[in-house]
């Protein structure tokens, strides 16, 4: 197939392909939206919307964020784990990543060779089940300052231990806090014996289809980097899953692996998406395959340096058509009720005219939905000028 083909079967296995509702959003919706992605990485960032929020409004348009919130912590329809990096999915496709709840890190391994690690843990163990929910503060008070960044209590690398392993559930609270919970607070019975009675590699094989089924068609890498899973094991699993049927192999022009399409993937003749999408969004998270397939490449820039920052602090990739056209780096000013645009840039070859436009009623919309009631364009980057003309 070719590489234009191969982009939009992405698309539309992303439900970007899809028109979005005329009505009132409901969790029908949402729970369509994953279907269609599967997995929704969450994230702490805030300084628009945190972004897990944002697949949501870019597939459906504006919607009630409290019903994802209830979907977790009230219906316990989705539940949080490292099924990409820290991610909600569907409960019940928890128990298919029994492989990774059974592997074991060094980070992990070396923590639970300390000399009273098992005293540790069943201690912790224990100690959730009687105050279930609880936070790592909560279980421990800190000795001495925190340090930056990844400052871990011990408490807190034993409830992660125990997260990572399967053995408790987490919940977010209002503050995107992680509280600690046992199974059974979250997640049926069924679903818990499932995950016990799971064959490690019959849930590889299984989140390896469930990739392809999500991208329609990939790489073994394509297809690893959705569950994160090491490509080693992926190669392993492919020629079975080949002879089986489950997966197809093609070839896609400009790409220079071989690819692997799932059956049932859809090819639209023609893609009318309009969307401002996450950093973290399924679509563009995995950069290598985002630059072979959309050829943006694309880096978020949280992490550097301001003067050394390209296109900004929190940019949001726009998705026009088929085409990833335009970079936005946005700001929530909450105090003053105003959406920024710190900086809007148009990829070559788009008319910046055109792209303005439709760039600006996706920010009306997105402000809409935040609450914002105006939207003030700073006049960095090559498609400034022609935003704050359309925009108003």
């Amino acid at each position: 197939m070719s590489g234009e083909q191969a982009r939009r079967m992405q698309l539309a296995a992303q439900g970007l392909a899809r028109p979005r509702p005329a009505g009132r959003v409901d969790r029908r919706h949402l729970r369509r939206v994953f279907d269609d992605v599967g997995i929704v990485q969450i994230d702490s960032v805030s300084v628009l919307v945190r972004s897990h929020y944002l697949p949501f409004f870019s597939r459906l348009g504006p919607y009630r964020r409290e019903m994802l919130d209830e979907m977790a912590r009230t219906h316990h329809e989705i539940v949080e784990y490292w099924f990409h990096m820290a991610s909600w999915a569907p409960a019940a496709t928890w128990p298919q990543y029994a492989w990774r709840m059974r592997s074991s890190t060094n980070r992990w391994r070396q923590f639970a060779e300390q000399p009273d690690a098992v005293e540790y843990l069943d201690q912790t163990r224990r100690e959730v089940v009687r105050r279930s929910p609880v936070t790592a503060n909560e279980l421990e008070s800190r000795v001495g300052p925190k340090e930056p960044w990844w400052d871990w209590s011990r408490s807190k690398r034993a409830l992660e231990y125990l997260f990572h392993h399967g053995e408790l559930a987490a919940r977010r609270r209002p503050n995107f806090e992680r509280e600690y919970v046992t199974l059974d607070d979250v997640l049926p019975a069924s679903v818990i014996a499932a995950r016990d009675g799971a064959d490690d590699p019959e849930g590889e094989r299984w989140c390896l289809v469930d990739a392809a089924r999500r991208l329609g068609v990939g790489t073994a890498r394509d297809l690893a980097d959705y569950p994160r899973m090491a490509i080693g094991v992926a190669r392993r699993h492919l020629r079975d899953l080949l002879a089986e049927g489950a997966l197809e192999e093609v070839a896609v022009e400009g790409w220079n692996e071989v690819a692997y399409r799932h059956p049932d993937a859809t090819l639209p003749r023609r893609t009318t998406a309009r969307a401002l999408l996450s950093p973290f969004d399924s679509l563009v998270w995995d950069r290598d395959r985002v630059e072979r397939v959309f050829g943006f490449r694309y880096r978020i820039e949280i992490y550097v340096p301001r003067p050394q920052r390209v296109h900004g602090y929190y940019v949001l990739p726009f998705l026009l058509g088929d085409r990833l056209v335009a970079r936005v780096d946005l700001k929530a000013d909450r105090s003053n009720r105003r959406l920024l645009v710190l900086a809007s840039h148009h990829e070559a070859g788009t008319d910046p005219d055109h792209v303005a436009t439709e760039l600006a009623s996706e920010l009306h919309d997105l402000a809409a939905w935040l609450d914002l009631d105006d939207i003030h364009v700073q006049p960095r980057g090559h498609l400034s000028g022609a935003l704050s003309t359309s925009v108003g």
